[in-house]
């Protein structure tokens, strides 16, 4: 469609992460937005301070007339919506133009330079060391963020509209309504097998979205996956790979191995080898687009990270309390060699709210084995998100698997009371659910300036 001839545009689930960077983005190019959530959040408000009217009970009478226009308006929905939604069911039987998240900004890449990120794991922080890196560089771009950029306070960073940087999400196959110029891929885990169905699927869903980059245009992937493309890596022989690492006052300082030579002096203030990962592929993204090193390694040191994404609240020498969205066992990993790394001789406690029964049943193990490496585990019940419970599992039958002495199962109203009992000196939540939400309380609680 011509989103040009769009005036309004109505958003049902606008308080999502994606959703809402996209809400952010007509905002700012003058269109009326409007829309709803079942719940007001820090996002929605955001949204509302910048004048979107939002809406929290699924009424069609709530939503004003301008949005009823059907040559006019377009209307946008995440798939996490229940297929019953009367919103939803009202303007489809009305033949609006009703588009996926996912296909709107497929439209909104087709016109543009889009530099794709794809992974199980990886992408959103990823995507911001991109986003930010091509705006350090002065590019005139776009990028639409999977979470909160510390650097930023916004999952969107808008500097221009020649080039745009994505999450491309592998949920319902969405990425494949994308064009990217340039596209990697991070890892392809097994996931959403709820929607897959098995590991197989979903990595034929990857090579599907190879085949969607655009002519002459470029794949890169992390060394070792099962795909042909421009590799990178850590401290191994990939066209991109970190070479000489070592850790400065808390950062890594590295150069970077490229095909034309050796680059020196760069410097990441993210832990976690994972993270470091993250930061070779942005970069060699921006090489490939042609952005020069000097520039770059300033623009990386100046990169402070997304918010749940191994976040500090609280740095003490003798407390340090961390929050992560990690939600799958190779996510919990990470997050573990990265604290390892920054912390070997602290004890640590780990919050872990699981995240979907779905996900819950299809790697229990995995989760087992990932959360019995910590010191302690305080386990919360399931967030079931978009899903209804299935019988027999629970958090209390996850815990049962799990081969730690020092775990327990407890409701979030224990959670303060628990982390005073423990002699931990560091903290860490983790999970995508609603445990963020804890995070302020647990500040409160411990009253130490961050």
């Amino acid at each position: 469609m011509n989103l040009g001839a769009v005036h309004n545009v109505y958003f049902i689930g606008i308080g999502g992460i994606g959703m809402s960077a996209l809400a952010r983005y007509f905002v700012a190019k003058g269109k009326h937005v409007a829309g709803y959530d079942n719940t007001s959040t820090e996002i929605t408000q955001a949204l509302q301070d910048l004048g979107a009217d939002i809406h929290f009970s699924d009424d069609v009478s709530k939503i004003d007339s301008k949005y009823f226009n059907l040559e006019s308006s377009l209307i946008v929905y995440t798939p996490a919506i229940p297929k019953d939604h009367s919103e939803l069911d009202y303007f489809k039987t009305n033949n609006f133009n009703v588009l996926k998240r996912s296909a709107v900004l497929g439209e909104i890449t087709r016109q543009t330079t889009c530099l794709a990120v794809a992974g199980t794991h990886g992408k959103t922080t990823t995507t911001s060391i991109l986003g930010h890196l091509l705006n350090e560089c002065s590019v005139p771009m776009t990028a639409f963020l999977g979470g909160i950029s510390e650097n930023y306070n916004s999952n969107l960073i808008l500097n221009g509209t020649e080039v745009t940087v994505v999450e491309a999400d592998e949920f319902d196959r969405s990425f494949l309504t994308l064009s990217p110029d340039l596209a990697c891929i991070t890892s392809m885990d097994a996931d959403h097998l709820d929607i897959y169905g098995d590991a197989s699927e979903l990595i034929k869903s990857f090579k599907d979205f190879t085949e969607c980059i655009k002519p002459n245009g470029k794949l890169f992937v992390r060394n070792g996956l099962p795909l042909d493309g421009i590799t990178y890596g850590v401290e191994d022989d990939s066209d991109y790979s970190a070479k000489n690492v070592k850790i400065e006052n808390g950062s890594y300082v590295f150069d970077v191995q490229t095909p034309s030579g050796l680059y020196k002096d760069f410097k990441f203030n993210l832990p976690g080898r994972h993270n470091l990962s993250n930061a070779i592929i942005a970069l060699a993204m921006s090489v490939e687009y042609g952005l020069p090193h000097h520039q770059l390694a300033k623009g990386l040191a100046s990169y402070k990270g997304v918010k749940r994404r191994f976040t500090y609240h609280i740095k003490k020498d003798d407390f340090v309390f961390i929050d992560d969205y990690a939600h799958h066992p190779e996510e919990i990993n990470a997050v573990y060699q990265a604290v390892r790394e920054m912390y070997p001789t602290k004890r640590v406690l780990a919050i872990f709210q699981p995240h979907l029964y779905t996900r819950t049943r299809d790697f229990v193990d995995g989760f087992a084995e990932s959360l019995s490496k910590f010191d302690e585990l305080l386990l919360l019940d399931i967030y079931p998100a978009r899903e209804l419970p299935i019988e027999g599992i629970t958090s209390n039958w996850l815990l049962n698997k799990i081969e730690n002495p020092n775990k327990k199962l407890i409701q979030k109203l224990e959670l303060i009371n628990e982390i005073k009992k423990s002699n931990a000196q560091v903290v860490l939540t983790i999970g995508a659910g609603d445990i963020g939400e804890e995070v302020k309380h647990i500040n409160k609680a411990f009253n130490i300036a961050n």
